[in-house]
């Protein structure tokens, strides 16, 4: 995958589609987003992790590293397929507006559970012979995180280390029991997983057809409250003893924060990784690949060296560096799973040698333009500054929206950010784009809010706030022809225009 190749994009997470069941989905809507996406010349679709979403909503706090998210699951393509009645459907009808995640689950995950059952009982041949395939092929992370679900469920949500001593501590007998028990409810949950990669399958492949690749996302943290964790814990530095990480992730005091940042992910235990061939990475990073083209690293410096926080400690303030894997990983993944087309999360002050691991694999680093405007150290992340193996941002899911940031941004900023775009009667969201998109940056993405010229009220996620993230979604007929028109112009005057389809494949009977 040619991550030299000029190109430019749109950052836009799934469930911010105007999707029929109150949530984002794989279904119509997001193929007509594909379609803009290649009307406007447009050679990337960023989106967040696909994984169940845990706590506060959040993508990057998920239930496992493998799984995809049912919420995501069109119930539109299901109903074409018989599984489930349109007019049960309709009755979820609420297109616009943002994602309470409540509701939809409330509504919306019975309605899949019909479908599951249905198909159970109903499926012909070759589709029950597709499921058993996929169930089968995909055993080594799928029975572990049917049962975690549905153990999560039954104990109201509680943390796995609470459940009781047999499954929590996965006593061999215990768990062969309650698969026994649970086996409907589990053969359902295998449904609902196989529906999800047969819709996205089919959405990545219909990407390639009008040459869009997708740039995915891997977090470099789990949760602990994970089908991940709870499967082997040994991988991670927790006390066998109480269950409880011995440390937790997180980022230390700076000038956003005074007590840093406690994220409370277990630390993993590198040298039983290392021992074991860093399998579990390999296996995370194969199955990433396969989903996606291109794979963004979140906090990419974390393999280098990260933040270990006491877990005893209330804040980020008291931890330390610690060393990551480093080169010995990526050497060990370019060994068994070839090219890797990585992006690196390299936002914050970033070292020399993250820097020159960075390098020694040749992966882009990232760029924020609203990051630039600050104080002449913040020069870095303007275009005079950068290095073509780079991508170059307006903003991500963590900032503001431009025009979100150029209401509430410094004096000194706007008079700086001013003085560079100049008067843009299009407004400053559109004098960042043609910034960001003129740049000597290989590649470039935009978040769609930008491109619709939204303000703060259309934001993403702000870092740090536990409540109402993750919401936003963009209105039915908002991806008008003469805002494919304008992009299409730039990419093609800036040489980022997309090429032909790359890929194809057939439809799959669940998309």
């Amino acid at each position: 995958m040619n991550l030299e190749q000029r190109s430019s994009g749109i950052l836009l997470h799934p469930t911010s589609l105007p999707g029929h069941s109150g949530i984002g989905d794989l279904g119509p809507a997001a193929y007509e987003f594909v379609n803009f996406l290649a009307e406007a010349r447009q050679g990337l679709w960023q989106i967040l992790p696909l994984n169940p979403a845990a706590i506060g909503n959040s993508p990057y706090s998920s239930t496992s590293a493998f799984a995809g998210n049912p919420l995501l699951i069109s119930l539109q393509r299901l109903a074409e397929r018989g599984m489930i009645s349109h007019e049960k459907v309709a009755t979820l009808n609420r297109p616009e507006g943002p994602v309470d995640y409540l509701r939809v689950a409330r509504e919306k995950l019975p309605l899949l559970d019909e479908a599951a059952a249905w198909f159970l009982a109903n499926a012909t041949g070759e589709q029950r012979a597709r499921f058993d395939h996929f169930v089968a092929e995909n055993s080594w992370w799928l029975e572990d995180y049917v049962l975690f679900e549905a153990l999560r469920e039954r104990h109201g949500l509680q943390s796995w280390n609470r459940w009781p001593e047999g499954e929590a501590r996965r006593d061999a007998a215990t768990l062969a029991a309650l698969r026994t028990e649970l086996a409907d409810q589990l053969d359902r949950a295998r449904f609902l997983q196989f529906a999800f990669f047969e819709q996205w399958r089919a959405l990545h492949t219909y990407c390639g057809q009008r040459g869009v690749r997708v740039v995915g996302d891997v977090a470099i943290f789990v949760s602990f409250d994970s089908a991940d964790v709870w499967t082997d814990p040994g991988q991670f530095r927790i006390d066998m003893r109480s269950l409880q990480p011995e440390a937790v992730a997180g980022v230390p005091p700076d000038a956003f924060s005074n007590t840093g940042q406690r994220w409370g992910n277990p630390l993993y235990r590198w040298d039983v990784l290392r021992e074991r061939g860093y399998e579990w990475w390999v296996r995370r990073m194969s199955w990433a690949l396969a989903h996606c083209d291109i794979i963004r690293l979140d906090h990419f410096r974390g393999f280098q060296q990260y933040w270990a926080i006491p877990n005893h400690e209330p804040t980020a303030v008291n931890g330390r560096w610690e060393d990551g894997p480093g080169e010995d990983l990526f050497r060990v993944l370019h060994e068994r799973l070839g090219e890797l087309p990585f992006i690196a999360e390299d936002l914050g002050v970033i070292t020399a040698d993250v820097n020159a691991l960075r390098e020694r694999w040749r992966m882009p680093g990232m760029r924020i333009l609203q990051f630039a405007f600050g104080d002449p150290g913040a020069h870095v992340y303007l275009p005079h500054c950068y290095d073509r193996n780079t991508v170059v941002y307006t903003g991500t899911h963590d900032n503001d929206t431009t025009l979100g940031w150029w209401q509430h941004c410094t004096d000194y900023e706007r008079r700086s950010a001013g003085a560079l775009l100049g008067e843009a009667a299009d407004g400053a969201n559109w004098a960042m784009i043609r910034l960001a998109e003129g740049s000597t940056a290989n590649l470039c993405v935009v978040p769609l809010q930008d491109v619709l010229g939204l303000g703060q009220e259309a934001r993403m996620n702000i870092p740090s706030v536990s409540d109402g993230n993750w919401a936003w979604r963009y209105a039915p007929g908002a991806l008008r022809t003469e805002l494919a028109q304008k992009l299409a112009a730039l990419a093609e005057v800036t040489d980022r225009t997309s090429h032909p389809g790359w890929n194809s494949g057939g439809e799959d009977f669940a998309a």
